[in-house]
C-alpha cells in the first residue's frame, strides 16, 4: 500500500501544483507529502519534480509518469469497487461539492439519513458558490444549478427548478412594484447580483411574450455568497433572483414578495456532475440515487409551498 500511497500523492501534487495543497487535500502533513514523493523518485531513480523555494514543476519524466499513474489508481479503484459490489458493504469517503443554497437546504439535511443507512461511508461536503473542478479538487460529485461547462464529465439531472424574482415589502413600498424585467431596467431597480472572480457579465434571463429574453439588470450590491443576497433582499436592499426552494419559506412568511411577475425567470436545472469512472463505485451510485430522490422531493415540496403562498 505504501507504493500506492506514493503514487496517489504524486498524482495530487502534479494536479494541484503544490506539495502543501496536495497534503491538505490528502490530509497528511507537508513532511509526509515530501517524503512520499522522495520515496517514489528513489524507487524510479528519476526526479519527478523540479523544486525551488517558490516553485514546483513536473520534469519530463514526471509528465511521462502521470498518465500511467492515473491509470493505475483508476484500475485499483475499479477493482475495489467490484469487490465491494460482491460483498455488499460499500465503504470509504465521498468528496462532495455543492453551492451554498443547494448544500444548506437540500444536501446537508439528507446526509445524516444516508450515513445512518451506510455506516461505513464518510461524507466530506464542501459548500461554495464558486465554480469547482472535479479533477483538480479531488471531488467525486458536484451538485449545481444551470448548465455544465465541462462536457468530459457525466451529468445526472435531478429536477427542473422554478425561480422567482422577489423583494421585501419595504423595498416595494419605497421603490414601487416592478411588473416586468423591462421595469427593472427602465426604473433602475437595485438588482442583487451573484458574482465571483471570473464570472461573466450578469444578465437575468426572463420569460416574455416573445420567449426567453436576457435583461441587463444592474445594482450596487454584489456578492459571491447567494445567502448574503437573500439577507440583503429581506433587509429591503433590492430585488433578488432565486430558486423557489431557497426562498419559499420567506415568501410564505411575507418577508419577501414576488415581483416582476409578468416576466418570471426561466427555470434552471438541478443536476450532479461526476467522472464516468466514479459512477462505477457502489458508494457513489448509492449516494447519487439517494440524493436525487431526496433533493427532488424537497424541491417539489418547496415549490408547492411557495406557489400556494405567492
Amino acid at each position: 500500500m505504501s507504493y500506492l500511497d506514493n503514487i496517489r500523492t504524486f498524482v495530487r501534487v502534479y494536479e494541484l501544483g503544490s506539495m502543501s495543497a496536495a497534503g491538505r487535500d490528502l490530509r497528511i502533513s507537508p513532511a509526509v507529502t515530501s517524503a512520499r514523493i522522495s520515496q517514489l523518485e528513489d524507487y524510479l531513480s528519476v526526479r519527478l519534480f523540479q523544486r525551488t523555494t517558490r516553485n514546483l514543476s513536473a520534469t519530463e519524466q514526471g509528465r511521462a509518469f502521470y498518465p500511467g499513474a492515473v491509470a493505475v489508481l483508476e484500475a485499483v479503484d475499479e477493482a475495489e469497487a467490484q469487490v465491494m459490489q460482491l460483498t455488499e458493504t460499500p465503504r470509504g469517503t465521498l468528496f462532495v461539492a455543492a453551492p451554498l443554497g443547494i448544500g444548506r437546504r437540500l444536501v446537508a439535511p439528507a446526509v445524516p439519513r444516508f450515513l445512518e443507512d451506510y455506516p461505513e461511508i464518510a461524507i466530506r461536503l464542501r459548500l461554495s458558490d464558486r465554480a469547482v473542478d472535479l479533477t483538480t479538487e479531488g471531488l467525486d460529485l458536484a451538485f449545481f444549478l444551470g448548465q455544465p461547462s465541462d462536457s468530459a464529465l457525466k451529468m445526472r439531472k435531478i429536477a427542473e427548478c422554478s425561480r422567482v424574482l422577489c423583494a421585501s415589502p419595504e423595498y416595494v413600498s419605497r421603490r414601487g412594484m416592478p411588473q416586468s424585467g423591462a421595469d427593472l431596467v427602465a426604473h433602475g431597480h437595485n438588482c442583487l447580483n451573484l458574482r465571483y472572480p471570473g464570472a461573466d457579465e450578469f444578465q437575468w434571463q426572463l420569460e416574455t411574450e416573445e420567449g426567453p429574453r436576457r435583461f441587463a439588470v444592474s445594482g450596487r450590491h454584489e456578492c459571491d455568497d447567494g445567502d448574503v443576497l437573500t439577507d440583503w433582499a429581506v433587509a429591503g436592499e433590492g430585488v433578488v433572483l432565486k430558486p423557489v426552494f431557497e426562498v419559499a419559506s420567506l415568501i410564505a412568511s411575507g418577508a419577501l414578495v414576488p415581483v416582476a411577475v409578468q416576466t418570471p425567470p426561466v427555470p434552471v436545472q438541478l443536476a450532479c456532475l461526476y467522472a464516468h469512472r466514479r459512477h462505477q463505485d457502489p458508494k457513489t451510485r448509492l449516494f447519487l440515487d439517494f440524493m436525487a430522490t431526496q433533493m427532488g422531493a424537497a424541491v417539489l415540496s418547496a415549490e408547492q409551498e411557495g406557489s400556494s403562498r405567492a
